[in-house]
């Protein structure tokens, strides 16, 4: 290219000196589309260059990827053998182990059903067992019941002989100090008077003073229609010496004549009712103080009201249980 250039300067020099204006302009417009031409093609040989640059680039790239893949490959392939060679292992175990599991599956199969024989016989044990604590559940929860009602019974049972208690406390108060006590006990209220207030040496009639007292012991029962009253006549030791009283036999039927007096004056009273009244004599069979002194003897000569509420409903609910 460079030598056409030349040439064609030196025509054109040439030419200058022998030939006209006309054919000089053209030979100088030919060189100039020449040089032209040059360039462009100078251009498009640096490109080409830059081409074949950037092409041998991506060959050593696409060279380096092409070993690349041909070491995966080789690995895949030795993989693909081992694991080819495994599987073969795997099918012949896979054979034998079927070719000997006949024997091993009916044994399994044989203890199986054992096992859920056993099961059925542990869950029908279960539910009767099951059943046996529902129904002591629901006996629990029936006596629990029963025995909450017991128990506020008998709490209202004692709250009314602590009243009752109370009432003839109060009501008798006159005579305290005079040898009449009044306490509550299991349940009870027991009413004590000293002889020294009811009767005189060897009798059963009650004096003045004394008979007040059983008189407001009475007005308190005629409210209280529900308790039943035990009357128990006691003596000291001595004994009935001689005719006392128009023929008394013994300190027993002293007590029992005393405990008689007592329910008569409590009779007079209409509004108690008869059937809740017992008389009782114990005679000196059950002591308070010892009868070897005086003081002893005193206390042990007594009346003993005693003052107990009805327990129907309390013995038909224990009867439930």
């Amino acid at each position: 290219m460079i030598n056409r250039i030349g040439l064609g300067l030196l025509l054109i020099g040439f030419m200058t000196s022998c030939v006209s204006k006309k054919i000089y302009t053209d030979l100088e417009n030919k060189y100039t589309d020449l040089k032209k031409e040059n360039r462009v093609m100078s251009d498009e040989n640096e490109e080409l260059h830059k081409a074949n640059a950037d092409f041998e680039t991506e060959n050593k790239t696409l060279s380096a990827a092409l070993e690349t893949l041909k070491s995966e490959r080789d690995k895949l392939q030795t993989d693909c053998t081992a694991t080819t060679n495994n599987l073969k292992n795997l099918q012949d175990s896979y054979a034998a182990l079927e070719k000997n599991s006949n024997n091993a599956l009916e044994i399994n199969m044989a203890k199986n059903r054992e096992l859920l024989a056993q099961l059925d016989a542990k869950e029908k044990a279960l539910a009767a067992e099951q059943n046996r604590l529902n129904t002591l559940k629901s006996e629990l929860e029936s006596n629990t019941k029963r025995l909450n009602e017991l128990e506020d019974l008998i709490a209202a049972k004692n709250a009314s002989m602590k009243k009752l208690k109370e009432t003839l406390s109060k009501a008798l108060n006159a005579f305290e100090g005079k040898g009449l006590t009044v306490e509550q006990k299991n349940g009870k209220v027991y009413v004590s008077m000293e002889n020294k207030l009811l009767f005189q040496t060897g009798s059963w009639a009650v004096g003045s003073e004394g008979r007040t007292a059983v008189v407001e012991v009475g007005k308190v029962l005629a409210q209280n229609p529900d308790i039943t009253v035990l009357i128990e006549g006691h003596t000291d030791n001595d004994k009935i010496l001689g005719s006392i009283g128009g023929g008394i036999e013994n300190n027993w039927d002293l007590s029992t004549k005393r405990a008689t007096a007592i329910v008569n004056i409590l009779a007079e009273n209409a509004s108690i009712q008869k059937k809740n009244l017992t008389a009782a004599g114990r005679g000196e069979f059950a002591p308070i103080m010892s009868n070897e002194t005086n003081e002893g003897k005193a206390k042990n000569r007594r009346i003993e009201i005693i003052l107990t509420p009805k327990l129907d409903e309390i013995s038909k609910m224990l009867k439930e249980f």
